[in-house]
């Protein structure tokens, strides 16, 4: 079968469908990812098919941070205000690039764009099936707020379901006139409704796959057969070989402690840098910084080790505590890790994976990144490398999801849709 993957955000938005892709093409598929043209060498090492997709992924997520993302706990509105602004012309973009007739061999949809948007028309388009794909949970419910809402109106009759249905609207008021002129002048088709037509999506029973835990996001009773949680699919890097540096640090004293934000820029990187030493220092910890997009770790001094890269499930198991911006891979691998972590969110879904670590014991509180400051984190991280019981919690964690495979369990279920 051959299957396309259409896949956008920033690196770790994107990376989860490389294994989920290696997966299927080892259970005998055809798989092409179709994501930003930056992400081709990360396809295409992993033996995938790519399409590229216009768009720089580094200059969006900048632009979304300077509309409003590093606001405190970003509410739905802002996130969707500053997507607005830093995606204005992606709608027309995707709508020229994915009218290629490259594509039209396609036999399976898999889509992870937002609101379920543009797989299921080019899918209705090829009379094929699709199938939505997520790292995020994002299924409609009524246990929950979609995150990004606020969770202390959880309890108020009605509002849970609602969330859903603005972020759906919000999603329709950016792209769905794009969608529409494609629809009618390019594909065939006829218009979706003036607010969409989400509710089709339901009513059809399109399948789902949730690319995290039920270990960690408890499944709602009222997601329908339809709605799969595999577990994570996380990445392998089965070339790499750790730097003499690296296994020489981590030999010459104490399990450090992992500090890095992953894909997400800072304005000033000397005064993160600065922060994360000093508090460091205070614990009395030895660290590794991962420098990321944000581009930190510059001029250390010697209890600490920068680094450009080194795979996250083979790292975190060997560190004290993990220190990170609280994206959906990033989490599960610290979650698998077995050791206690620590999120510093920016915005997105990190505060939701923050707060699941708190509730589930094996993180201390989050600290948002724009509350960042040498005497709260020293306290957090104190808390995650001398707390005993977050040390039991976050291993009895680790030892349940390191049972899990997420990429096998939705192959299985892949292959049932075709």
């Amino acid at each position: 079968m051959r299957i396309t993957i259409l896949a956008l955000g920033s690196r770790g938005d994107v990376q989860p469908y490389i294994p989920l892709g290696k997966g299927l093409q080892s259970a005998g598929h055809s798989v092409r990812i179709a994501t930003f043209k930056a992400f081709s060498p990360l396809v295409l090492t992993a033996g995938l098919d790519f399409f590229p997709l216009q768009g720089d992924a580094r200059a969006l997520l900048n632009t979304a941070m300077s509309a409003g993302l590093l606001d405190g706990r970003t509410n739905v509105f802002s996130y969707i205000r500053a997507i607005r602004k830093s995606y204005a012309s992606l709608a027309d973009t995707l709508v020229a690039d994915l009218s290629s007739h490259d594509l039209h061999d396609s036999e399976l949809i898999l889509n992870q764009l937002p609101a379920y948007i543009f797989g299921g028309d080019l899918a209705e388009s090829l009379d094929i099936p699709w199938a939505i794909v997520s790292v995020i949970p994002l299924v409609r419910t009524s246990s929950q707020p979609m995150f990004g809402f606020p969770r202390q109106l959880s309890r108020v009759p009605g509002f849970n379901a609602l969330t859903y249905r603005i972020g759906e609207q919000l999603v329709w008021a950016m792209f769905g006139k794009a969608i529409n002129r494609w629809r009618t002048g390019v594909l065939g088709l006829a218009k979706r409704p003036s607010f969409g037509d989400f509710n089709s999506v339901f009513r059809s029973k399109v399948p789902v796959l949730n690319g995290f835990s039920a270990h960690v996001v408890q499944r709602p009773s009222d997601w329908g057969e339809q709605v799969h949680i595999t577990g994570w699919w996380h990445p392998e890097d089965l070339d790499w070989k750790p730097p003499d540096r690296l296994c020489k640090f981590l030999e010459e004293g104490e399990k450090p402690v992992f500090l890095g934000f992953g894909s997400i820029p800072v304005d000033d990187p000397e005064q993160i840098t600065s922060i994360l030493v000093d508090a460091i220092r205070r614990v009395g910890a030895r660290a590794i910084i991962h420098a990321g997009w944000a581009g930190l770790g510059d001029e250390l001094p010697d209890e600490f080790l920068s680094i450009d890269y080194a795979p996250y499930d083979w790292l975190f198991e060997r560190m004290a505590a993990v220190v990170h911006h609280g994206g959906s891979g990033t989490s599960g691998l610290a979650f698998r890790s077995g050791v206690p972590s620590l999120v510093v969110p920016f915005g997105f879904d990190q505060y939701y994976w923050g707060d699941r670590g708190a509730e589930l014991g094996v993180s201390p509180e989050l600290l948002p990144f724009k509350e960042l400051n040498v005497d709260d984190l020293a306290a957090r991280i104190h808390a995650a490398v001398t707390d005993k019981s977050m040390a039991e919690q976050a291993e009895s964690l680790g030892q349940k999801l390191r049972a899990e495979n997420g990429v096998e369990r939705a192959v299985e279920i892949i292959n049932k849709i075709g």
